[in-house]
């Protein structure tokens, strides 16, 4: 499964406003995702930089960065983004690549940390982060806070109730990761993509489930895009073909119950 663009220029919405102005759903909907994941992973780092190209943002916070981070500090530069990568973990941050800030702190505690910048940051990101972080909500708000006005959060996350994610969700973490690690030995300790317990606290890709907790954290402007399919079972003919036709109709149908990805995208008011 592609996780990099091979072109990172921002995207252009069609249906392009001002700089500055519009909502998110004018903007996801001049820029007309596909439905299918893979468009989620090949342009996730396009969107961010169409985003802050479209709202003029320059100070970048990717949550849970780590040691792969998305952006390298050449590309960084090149883009013009203030880029600081968090993670909680020191030991993932002593692997994040050389030219790169790092801050560590806990996106769900209590904002303590001395590398916390209340509102120092136009644009928060993450990919892959907020199904193993336990209270999403706290993060939210978390994020609503550490925004400057204007900014922007987006989380890519895996969703419930998607069966490849509903399984891991509900199998003891021993047998979920035996089964991850045959699937993809990267993924295997010691690898450059361990797995973590995963927890789903919000992870949905509706709007009429996630908004009333968006809503409560602060934020009004609010879009979430959908996406269904997956990798998994690329190597699994019949099992792929009947998965494929499965999301095929949910997508057709916008089916939120069974989206296998979010966009999950807020704005904090100015």
């Amino acid at each position: 499964m592609s996780m990099a663009l091979t072109d990172r220029r921002p995207l252009r919405p069609q249906a392009a406003v001002a700089t500055g102005r519009g909502s998110l759903e004018s903007f996801f909907a001049g820029l007309q995702p596909d439905w299918h994941s893979s468009w989620a992973w090949d342009h996730y780092e396009a969107t961010i930089l169409a985003l802050m190209h479209q709202f003029n943002l320059k100070r970048l916070c990717e949550i849970g960065g780590g040691r792969d981070p998305l952006f390298s500090a050449e590309e960084a530069g090149r883009y013009g983004l203030n880029l600081v990568v968090n993670d909680i973990d020191a030991g993932e941050l002593a692997l994040t690549p050389e030219g790169l800030r790092t801050a560590r702190f806990d996106i769900a505690g209590d904002l303590s940390e001395p590398d916390i910048a209340r509102g120092g940051y136009d644009m928060m990101v993450s990919r892959m982060v907020f199904e193993h972080v336990h209270d999403v909500e706290r993060a939210w708000s978390n994020i609503h806070a550490l925004l400057a006005p204007g900014g922007i959060g987006l989380a890519f996350v895996p969703t419930l109730w998607a069966p490849v994610f509903a399984l891991n969700h509900i199998l003891p973490e021993k047998a979920s990761r035996a089964i991850v690690h045959a699937l993809f030995p990267a993924r295997r300790e010691g690898g450059g993509d361990p797995k973590f317990p995963a927890f789903y606290d919000w992870c949905r890709g509706s709007n009429a489930t996630l908004g009333p907790m968006l809503r409560r954290a602060g934020f009004s402007d609010i879009h979430i895009q959908p996406f269904w399919g997956h990798g998994y079972f690329d190597r699994m003919p019949g099992l792929r073909g009947l998965d494929a036709a499965f999301n095929r109709l949910a997508a057709r149908t916008d089916w939120r119950f069974v989206t296998t990805y979010a966009y999950v995208v807020v704005r904090k008011e100015r």
